[in-house]
């Protein structure tokens, strides 16, 4: 068996604790050595066994690290991740990578200059939902597509005060913390649109960040919607897709998020299962007759990045989530923030 990767976790807070400690921690290739906190010790219960280092330093110039994961404040990543690959060390970052492209275009150079793996922690593309639709589109019983709508909606009428999150800023709000995920997943299932049209706002009393959008990446042929709000008391299907030959609905929402946060650690044959009354339902027809077919939901598994992380570093595998796809997804919510600004629909090169 190859020699686990030694680890270190750069944050503790919640990206830490709930999406990767609990995989660090159950992943059999991988042992976490050091962990900054710069003056609590909230990790200790989960990994007795680490260092916690109080400066970032201590980090890169511990020999022992292979790996570092930078899942510090968003502002934070592009000086942390270039320090990393330089101290050579491999490296997976938080989404967004980076708050603009070019600097994720200089991480992908200094990681083939220095010879480090490089990802991003792009966890919801092993949603339960998302591997559903995935297996829905490849199927073909919805035919030519015609429109496919996403959303992740939150009703949230308070403020959380004291969160970098709600502070008003070029790059805050949920454009760049969920829409980095949806327009990932968009991307993964269609590729690059050909123009992007989006509306950004703020809906709640008293926000001073944007916590709305709606987004149409138009493609060959059809639409890709992408929908987001904090306002929403009661949200509809999480997925809607029309086909000439049918549509998809899929209500829920994975409920690996919410098993992390309540402390349960991500083992067992039924992690990421969803029960019956949450699958989907297919509507479609086939040889002039109409048939509804609810759809098992594929279970959800996080363990998956993970697992091609180890295989990355270890045996040359290729990587599941690139950095290449993570520029291209900056690059579109870039031209989301011009096309808001200047009331347009952006066209992509």
């Amino acid at each position: 068996m190859k020699p686990t990767i030694k680890t270190a976790i750069t944050s503790f807070g919640m990206s830490g604790l709930v999406f990767h400690g609990p995989f660090l921690k159950t992943n059999p290739g991988f042992e976490v050595v050091s962990i900054l906190e710069r003056s609590k010790n909230i990790s200790r219960a989960m990994f007795p066994g680490a260092k916690i280092v109080r400066t970032y330093e201590e980090i890169l110039n511990d020999q022992d690290v292979e790996l570092v994961v930078v899942n510090t404040p968003d502002e934070f990543h592009y000086e942390m991740a270039a320090a990393a690959l330089n101290a050579g060390k491999h490296i997976i970052v938080e989404k967004p990578v980076t708050l603009r492209s070019v600097d994720a275009i200089e991480l992908l150079r200094l990681s083939k200059e220095n010879q480090k793996v490089f990802t991003v922690f792009q966890n919801r593309r092993w949603d339960n939902d998302f591997l559903t639709v995935k297996n829905i589109l490849a199927g073909g019983k919805l035919g030519r597509l015609v429109e496919f709508e996403s959303h992740y909606d939150r009703y949230r009428t308070a403020i959380t005060q004291n969160t970098w999150k709600e502070e008003a800023g070029e790059f805050t709000g949920v454009l760049y913390n969920l829409g980095s995920h949806m327009v990932d997943q968009a991307f993964v299932l269609f590729g690059k649109p050909h123009a992007v049209t989006a509306h950004l706002k703020t809906v709640r009393k008293g926000g001073a960040v944007r916590d709305y959008y709606d987004i149409r990446l138009e493609y060959g042929g059809f639409s890709a919607i992408l929908k987001c709000s904090y306002l929403v008391h009661t949200p509809g299907p999480r997925y809607i897709i029309h086909g000439e030959k049918g549509s998809f609905f899929k209500s829920g929402i994975d409920p690996q998020e919410e098993l992390l946060k309540s402390g349960n650690l991500p083992v067992g044959e039924e992690w990421g299962k969803e029960p019956l009354p949450f699958w989907g339902t297919l509507y479609y027809t086939e040889n002039g007759k109409s048939s509804e077919e609810k759809i098992e939901t594929v279970a959800g598994n996080y363990h998956a990045f993970y697992n091609n992380v180890f295989e990355a570093i270890r045996n040359g595998a290729d990587l599941l989530v690139k950095p290449e796809e993570a520029i291209e997804v900056l690059k579109i919510l870039e031209a989301c923030v011009i096309s808001d600004k200047e009331k347009k629909t952006v066209f992509l090169k």
